[in-house]
């Protein structure tokens, strides 16, 4: 079936294009900063104005995402954390076709399951197909304007100097490394006429992004589409109850053991004879972590699959769950006060202040899933799944970098000890902070050294890009600029 495409689409195209280039400027002319929250006005500028008659379903959960996809994109500008910064690069355009696909999609479709994860793969590969169509077009319009003859010889003139293009860029750089008279004559030629690989670098870039985003929107605009049929393939699946329930009872009984056991040091806040902190906290934490993990999983599993079984044996499932829950909570504690005990010897960081926000949202996580084992109408991966975006943007908003420094300097003030090196090279937060305890304590040992070596350097945490600009170290420059030495 041929395409049809008519001026609105073309329109539509061009803006496509535009918006491609502002990908480009964004993504790949500096460091990223204030640029990827300008990138997503343009784009959603570009969405909203596409599907402006558009009837959007799964609006609360689509706002939702929308907020969270905004505040994400705000903290490129807002904050310096190098982690979510590289997350981010992943998160953000996973969302956003997500969140297309979910509001564009039919208003009965589920989005809680698998199943609409492969409609998103489909409508993506069906971006693909369209793009591809579309092209066809192109090469029509050129065919009406010449003859047969000329179109099929113009055809393969372009064929021809796409296979060039890349054996002439490796050629030619070889050629100007061998001969240094060869480069000369190069560089001498008008610039309208000479090789310029980084303009094909950026035109193919502008062009996949602008193609990508047209392909993807328009086959989103198709109502037309139906449902993935799910055939009650989940419902199908059952494990047997009697298996399940056996495999519960152990485990129970390892954990009521377990943590009858060792009860008594789990929260005296003593050490355990013959280990240090490091070697106590390292020892017991992971460990704990990772067994809490494997029974979420495993609880959700039964959940999820043994729906079908009734009665006393589904009594019994319960129970046993309920044990597996509360005992990995208690796990969960446990691993929460080691990680305490390892903070107050050897002070905080990043991963350590994470890995505690972790631990207090898979106990929100279990908490609901102990409902849930009673409360059969309850939904569990709605909320998984929006908990699970909750506690990211909250990572992300609250700024783990500050949270450290100033736990660091409460630490300080109370013991004495602070690592500097490591507040040093956080990022610029870090700077900002070891700033603010030079003003109150400039005695530090190595403290004034270390700022000055900064001061030096200041120049390597400003950005004179516009697409690199961030606040947090716009901040630091200033102060560093300022800062004034006895």
């Amino acid at each position: 079936m041929e395409l049809k495409v008519n001026r609105g689409d073309w329109i539509f195209w061009l803006f496509c294009m535009v918006t491609g280039i502002v990908a480009e400027e964004a993504f790949f002319r500096d460091d990223l900063g204030v640029s990827y929250f300008v990138f997503l006005a343009v784009f959603y500028t570009l969405f909203f104005w596409r599907f402006r008659s558009f009837p959007f379903s799964h609006q609360r959960l689509g706002y939702l995402i929308l907020i969270i996809i905004w505040i994400l994109g705000a903290c490129y500008y807002l904050y310096d954390t190098g982690l979510f910064h590289a997350l981010n690069i992943l998160v953000i355009p996973g969302l956003v076709i997500f969140h297309l696909a979910l509001v564009t999609s039919p208003k009965k479709m589920e989005w809680s399951n698998v199943f609409f994860l492969l409609y998103i793969l489909q409508r993506l590969f069906n971006g693909l197909r369209y793009n591809a169509r579309f092209a066809g077009v192109f090469g029509r319009l050129f065919k009406n304007k010449t003859n047969s003859k000329n179109y099929d010889t113009w055809k393969k003139v372009l064929i021809g100097i796409a296979i060039s293009v890349p054996v002439l860029f490796v050629v030619l750089n070889l050629l100007i490394s061998a001969d240094a008279q060869f480069e000369r004559l190069l560089s001498g030629l008008p610039k309208i006429i000479s090789f310029n690989p980084e303009f094909l670098v950026r035109l193919f870039i502008i062009l996949i992004y602008g193609f990508g985003f047209f392909g993807f929107m328009q086959v989103l605009l198709q109502r037309n589409v139906q449902p993935l049929q799910r055939e009650n393939i989940l419902k199908s699946v059952s494990l047997d109850g009697i298996i399940v329930l056996t495999v519960l009872i152990l485990l129970d009984l390892v954990y009521v053991l377990f943590v009858g056991v060792q009860f008594t040091y789990f929260f005296s806040g003593t050490l355990e004879a013959g280990y240090t902190y490091a070697e106590y906290a390292r020892r017991g934490f992971f460990e704990l972590l990772f067994v809490t993990l494997i029974n979420l999983s495993v609880v959700t599993v039964v959940i999820v699959f043994t729906k079908q079984i009734q009665r006393y044996m589904k009594l019994a499932i319960r129970l046993s769950l309920t044990v597996v829950v509360l005992s990995s909570c208690v796990l969960l504690i446990s691993a929460f006060m080691r990680m305490m005990m390892y903070e107050n010897a050897y002070g905080f960081t990043f991963t350590r202040v994470l890995v505690h926000s972790f631990m207090i949202f898979l106990m929100i996580i279990f908490a609901y899933t102990l409902l849930k084992i009673w409360l059969e109408k309850l939904a569990l991966f709605h909320f998984y799944f929006i908990a699970s975006l909750l506690y990211y943007a909250g990572i992300n908003v609250v700024n783990i970098d500050k949270i450290v420094v100033d736990l660091n300097i409460d630490r300080y003030e109370e013991t004495g000890k602070i690592d500097i090196n490591y507040l040093n090279n956080l990022s610029a937060t870090g700077v900002l902070g070891l700033i603010n305890l030079y003003e109150k304590e400039p005695n530090v040992q190595g403290l004034e050294e270390l700022l000055k070596q900064r001061k030096d350097e200041r120049e390597y945490i400003h950005r004179d890009s516009w697409q690199s600009r961030n606040l947090t170290r716009d901040k630091a420059y200033e102060k560093l600029g300022d800062l004034k030495f006895d």
